[in-house]
């Protein structure tokens, strides 16, 4: 195994690897796209934060950042090897907040296809000295999801069970997994991770497979069913994976209740830790580039007044993926951000091995200011490490005009950072908002 992709060993010992293989590796030029949103296997990926590094390097990214869920396990690994491979960092973490629990979109289907009124959050560029303040706040919110999967678990395997099938063991095929002992944060892909590997054991491979999900009541999309019957399928479970996310999930999944904050209470920690809390947009889905969403709409019908809520409570930022949305979405998204003041943060979930890690539409002249605001990011994390009060928004909500200038500063900034210049002489050349 790739010492950097290991596991087993500590986030050291993969450091020292990646140390070992900068030096031997020629890489490609830098590209001027970044991806602030890939997952680690902190919580569910394929990747330990150094090789997501590594394989961002690989693609040419000059800046990478982290955000697991319920999780902020990744982060000081994340930073240290985007150091070694003289690449800027943004870390953080992803969580599910109940999203206007009194108000009139408590009943509408936001951006999670499990959940109406529900909505998934990134709190991205945490100082690294607010890190632990993090993890203390996060730490029963994860217990919670623990406990919920493991009810889960149990339903998957009386499923599996009732059609003469070998269950799967919680503890080993889906906790230990997640790293949970180590900070990490359990997902509903860990245990559908577990039950497909139980399946394709149970049922086999190629057609044996395609019949025993049928069986069972799993729709296979059409386009599907030739990739999850191929008996030479290297990537065989995380497709099945998909399959069963969007088209078998809700069969067990329990409703979370007692772990999600609110809103205002997850904008009130970001704040409160100097980082950024942001809603991710999904915007309406026709096609899955993952194929683990069916066709569905979300925010689309609604999303003049979704912004108008955001902005009531007091959330600052919104952040995005390219790849997902049509050019109409990503226009709408840019404008209304812009007349709220919302910075603009984009990344591409990564959290399976068919994904690559670059993201071709930043490259494109619309997508400049995306690609600036992501140095600023870089910017702020590192400056408000050095100093609390170098934050790029401040305490209040910036002017749109105000913001393309924070944005203007900082990116430079945040690029110097990145060649190698100590933060603490870079914080001389900042600005207070």
């Amino acid at each position: 195994m790739d010492a950097t992709n290991d596991v087993t060993l500590s986030q050291e010992q993969r450091l020292a690897a990646l140390r070992t293989q900068a030096a031997q590796e020629n890489f490609p030029q830098w590209v001027p796209e970044s991806n602030n949103h890939i997952h680690t296997c902190y919580s569910f990926s394929p990747y330990t934060p150094t090789a997501a590094a590594l394989n961002a390097r690989r693609a040419g990214l000059r800046v990478v950042g982290s955000v697991d869920h319920d999780s902020i396990a990744a982060a000081p690994e994340m930073s240290e090897a985007t150091k070694i491979l003289g690449m800027g960092s943004v870390t953080g973490f992803e969580i599910r907040a109940v999203f206007d629990p009194q108000g009139p979109l408590n009943n509408r289907k936001l951006n999670n296809p499990d959940s109406q009124g529900i909505a998934y959050m990134t709190v991205q560029g945490v100082p690294h000295q607010n890190r632990e303040k993090v993890a203390q706040w996060l730490a029963p919110k994860r217990a919670a999801r623990l406990e919920r999967t493991l009810k889960m678990a149990a339903a998957a395997n009386d499923i599996l069970t009732g059609l003469g099938l070998d269950p799967f063991d919680p503890q080993r095929d889906m906790v230990d997994i997640s790293q949970y002992a180590n900070g990490g944060g359990i997902t509903e892909r860990h245990l559908l991770a577990a039950m497909a590997t139980a399946l394709i054991t149970g049922f086999g491979h190629g057609q044996p497979l395609v019949d025993g999900l049928t069986s069972m009541g799993v729709n296979i999309p059409a386009k599907l069913v030739d990739v999850l019957g191929d008996e030479n399928n290297p990537h065989l479970m995380y497709d099945l994976l998909g399959v069963l996310k969007s088209e078998y999930l809700e069969r067990i999944y329990i409703q979370p209740t007692d772990e999600l904050p609110t809103t205002e209470d997850v904008v009130a920690f970001a704040d409160s830790v100097g980082a950024i809390a942001t809603y991710a947009y999904l915007g309406d889905v026709s096609a899955s580039p993952t194929g683990d969403k069916k066709a569905e709409k979300f925010e689309d019908e609604f999303l003049d007044e979704l912004f108008e809520a955001m902005e009531a409570k007091s959330l600052r930022a919104v952040t995005y993926m390219p790849p997902r949305n049509t050019a109409e979405q990503l226009e709408r998204i840019h404008t209304l951000a812009t007349k709220h003041g919302m910075l603009e943060i984009s990344g591409v979930d990564i959290n399976q091995p068919r994904q690559s890690f670059n993201c071709p539409e930043l490259r494109r002249p619309e997508f400049a200011d995306l690609n600036e605001a992501t140095w600023a990011m870089v910017a702020h994390e590192a400056l408000s490490t050095v100093d609390p009060e170098l934050h790029i928004l401040g305490e209040g909500r910036l002017t749109p005009q105000r913001l393309a200038q924070r944005i203007a500063e900082y990116a430079p900034l945040g690029r110097a950072i990145a060649d190698g210049e100590d933060p603490a002489e870079v914080a001389q050349r900042a600005t207070r908002a």
